[in-house]
């Protein structure tokens, strides 16, 4: 295909955005259609009580890929990123707490209050991450080989990453094999004895996911966020404005760079002729003709929604329909007329640093067994009445998200199934989030009497707001067998589709970790190679 036609974008979502770009800036003209009112997808700011705003969906950025960041500039769009440190608050109901720093000395300093050999364990688990994360951030940024026929590049990044993993040593190369089909219970264990230390480095293994701690391959899903960011307990970067000024940054960088982006603009089908893309109809009817199309939604939502099955090849349908998307996740915000207190903070820093310590990620899970009851439940279709949850209160960093000297406190929730045993999510809604307040009340016991409102978002509401199948934020689960050359399924996990000239650049392409923009950017050089 000549340089200068036009590739369409199904969705707006970060990895759309990025993706955008790059073909923009590879002499294409992209467009993105977008069914909503603005870009962003799972990365968004809304207004969900009058004068309190938060990040939707997701809270927290990935980290952005170092050559995406650098490549679109997002600080030339007024995208600024607050970096906590601490990054990380755990408390547990004893009244004590760790607290994660970006130096490991100085966490590993407060582990030592607990267990001096867990200590010096976290420093050298840290080194292990940082020494694993070059080998493991190379296989992110490449595209999942062939597995019947590799080409020449193919076999040149497999070369590499060969290469890298033999840089590891003996030990190392076995220790990573190792790993990655353990359960991440067993994985923390061979590194540390205390239960809450335990609990929050292996949370990163089962956020998202359908997965609990004892839950084999659960290590693999902390290795690949590792290999995104290589602190043990993963990222906390917030744009300032919340997610949406994120993915505004990313439409502006995209947009400057030649894409036109278009809004209340819901693709209903995809048109093909002799097994390519010819045209794509909207909900008004209107029908853009294509050369190409990229879709960011997720397979199930692309392949049943928006094409007619019938010109699937069979096993391919088959595959897809087994593509397991079902989530685990809800989310609930509070406003809150004041802000929390946590007593297990008294012993764990000093009062000028209570601020600074709530003002990163909040952890709420104190022990393996704790993570496990969760999920327990949702495996027989309810949610636990102590939840794991993932909290923030971003208007410590930036209190323009709500009226003066007011907060939002926001949480993801694990575990929610999307199908409920008894009832529906419109009628439990509000005893979910009765849950987590309940929750939340165990650490912080004012908390109750601060609260104005509360907007609960169901795995339900991410399937039928939010255009999420199954309401999984990753787009299909994070499991061994739907990683690197499985994802999303067997045989096409190279950004292209059976149908010639239809994409895919969402999360369910490899790697699918988050907010990363790593699919996007994978995809984009994928399509411009196969365009050209």
């Amino acid at each position: 295909m000549p340089i200068g036609q036009r590739v369409i974008f199904i969705g707006g979502g970060h990895n759309a955005l990025v993706s955008a770009f790059y073909l923009a800036k590879g002499g294409f003209k992209p467009l993105i259609l977008e069914r909503r009112e603005f870009v962003g997808g799972g990365a968004i700011t809304e207004e969900f009580h009058p004068g309190f705003r938060a990040s939707t969906l997701a809270h927290n950025v990935g980290p952005l890929r170092a050559d995406v960041a650098a490549d679109m500039q997002l600080e030339k769009y007024e995208c600024y990123m607050m970096h906590p440190n601490p990054r990380l608050f755990a408390p547990a109901p004893d009244g004590k707490a760790l607290l994660f720093y970006n130096d490991h000395t100085k966490t590993a300093s407060g582990i030592a209050q607990f267990s001096v050999k867990d200590a010096a364990k976290y420093i050298e688990f840290a080194e292990t991450l940082e020494n694993l994360f070059p080998v493991l951030n190379q296989l992110l940024s490449i595209t999942p080989p062939s597995i019947d026929s590799p080409s020449p590049e193919d076999l040149w990044n497999l070369l590499k990453a060969g290469r890298g993993i033999r840089s590891l040593g003996k030990k190392g190369m076995f220790d990573l094999v190792r790993w990655g089909p353990m359960a991440v219970a067993d994985f923390v264990a061979e590194f540390f004895d205390n239960e809450l230390l335990r609990a929050v480095i292996a949370a990163r293994g089962i956020f998202g996911t359908a997965l609990g701690p004892w839950s084999a391959g659960s290590t693999a899903v902390l290795l690949l966020r590792a290999a995104a960011d290589p602190h043990p307990v993963g990222s906390a970067a917030f744009p300032h404005g919340g997610l949406g000024s994120f993915t505004r940054a990313l439409a502006e960088s995209a947009r400057q760079a030649g894409a036109e982006i278009r809004t209340d603009a819901e693709v209903r089908h995809v048109r093909v002729k002799e097994g390519a893309v010819t045209s794509l109809i909207l909900a008004n009817g209107e029908e853009i003709s294509a050369n190409a199309v990229v879709s960011g939604l997720d397979p199930k939502r692309t392949f049943f929604h928006l094409l007619d099955p019938s010109q699937l090849d069979p096993t391919f349908a088959q595959r897809i329909k087994n593509f397991r998307s079902n989530v685990t996740v809800a989310k609930v915000h509070l406003a809150l007329n004041d802000l929390p207190s946590f007593p297990a903070l008294t012993d764990a820093v000093a009062s000028d640093g209570f601020l600074k310590a709530l003002s990163g990620r909040i952890h709420i899970g104190p022990e393996i067994d704790y993570l496990e009851r969760a999920f327990d439940a949702s495996k027989y279709g309810e949610f636990s009445p102590a939840p794991y949850l993932d909290v923030t209160i971003p208007t410590l960093l930036d209190p323009t998200l709500a009226p003066e000297g007011k907060h939002v406190l926001s949480a993801y929730v694990q575990f929610a199934p999307f199908q409920l045993k008894e009832g529906n999510w419109d009628d439990r809604r509000k005893q979910l989030g009765e849950a987590v307040v309940k929750t939340l009340a165990t650490y912080a016991p004012n908390l109750p009497g601060l609260i104005e409102a509360v907007q609960v978002i169901t795995p339900q509401d991410l399937e039928t707001a939010y255009g999420f199948t199954g309401g999984h934020i990753f787009h299909g689960e994070l499991a061994l067998d739907q990683l690197f050359t499985m994802r999303p399924v067997l045989d096409w996990a190279r950004y292209r589709t059976p149908i010639r000239n239809l994409f895919l650049c969402g999360s369910a392409t490899h790697p699918g970790n988050g907010l990363t923009g790593a699919s996007g950017a994978n995809a984009a050089r994928e399509i411009i190679h196969a365009l050209r």
